[in-house]
This record gives structure tokens, C-alpha cells and sequence, in this order.
């Protein structure tokens, strides 16, 4: 995986200002990243860091996060596997946001399929946006939240 912000892709067709603002994040919450590889979108996350006021942090990073920002293609490992290693970091209420590559595009997954996914790893999902350009976003929350 790559971690360089330049190599990441940029979302044109929503404006910066209006990228991110979908997504229920405040000031303050702390957001960690996973799945991070080149094809992410940079403009996404500056938009989101710019919102929460801080830098996204790392998959690598320990604590307990508000939100998990969670970068999913179809070629990634297990989805499930995927949610219930995420909720591990996830502070309870806090809410998983997948991101996957929309229809048509490389590495899509179908909306049924993470619908599918969510309750085998003890999770919902509660809404979904078009999060940039290319990527399609899953709001997902504990069985146990439902807001």
C-alpha cells in the first residue's frame, strides 16, 4: 500500500468545500483510516480533516475512534473479517463508514453484498451516500446503535 497523498486520486466533480459535509462528522471527532492504498480519494480526506479539525489517522494507530473511515474494494480481504477487526478500534455508538468504489468502477461491491455482510459482524447499515466521485459510502453501526 501506498502512503503517498500524491499518488492518491481527486474527486472533481463535488466541490471540495461540499466533500465530506455528507458524512455527519463534527469537530473533534477522532477518525481512523484503513485500507488506505493509492486509488483513496485525496481531496475526501482533506475535506474530512479539515471538518474534524485534525489529521485522519492512521490503520497503524491505537485508540478509540468516533469513526472508521474504512476503504473496501472487492479484491481487499474478507469484507466481515474487515468489519469486526474495525469495530475493534470503534468507540461504542461510533459508526464505521465503508467506502467502496461505485458501480462500474474497479474493485466496486454491490450494495447487497455489504448489506449482506453487516449483520454476520454485528453491524447495520443505517445510510448511504455518494461519498467523491468514485466512491460510494456505507454508514455502518453496532447492532446494539441505532442512530
Amino acid at each position: 500500500m501506498s502512503n503517498s497523498s500524491s499518488e492518491r486520486t481527486s474527486s472533481t466533480s463535488t466541490l471540495p468545500s461540499e466533500l465530506g459535509q455528507n458524512l455527519g462528522l463534527a469537530a473533534g471527532d477522532y477518525v481512523q483510516e484503513i485500507g488506505y492504498d493509492d486509488d483513496v480519494d485525496l481531496d475526501l480526506c482533506q475535506a474530512i480533516e479539515n471538518i474534524i479539525g485534525d489529521k485522519i489517522a492512521d490503520g497503524d494507530e491505537d485508540g478509540v475512534f468516533d469513526v472508521i473511515l474504512m476503504w473496501w474494494r472487492s479484491d481487499d480481504d474478507d469484507l466481515i473479517d474487515g468489519l469486526v477487526d474495525a469495530q475493534a478500534t470503534l468507540k461504542e455508538g461510533g459508526a464505521v463508514w465503508l467506502l467502496s468504489p461505485k458501480a462500474s468502477r474497479p474493485g466496486h461491491i454491490s450494495p447487497a453484498d455489504i448489506s449482506e455482510a453487516a449483520p454476520t459482524a454485528g453491524m447495520h447499515v443505517t445510510s448511504t451516500v455518494s461519498a467523491a466521485e468514485y466512491w460510494a459510502g456505507f454508514r455502518l453501526v453496532g447492532k446494539k446503535n441505532h442512530s
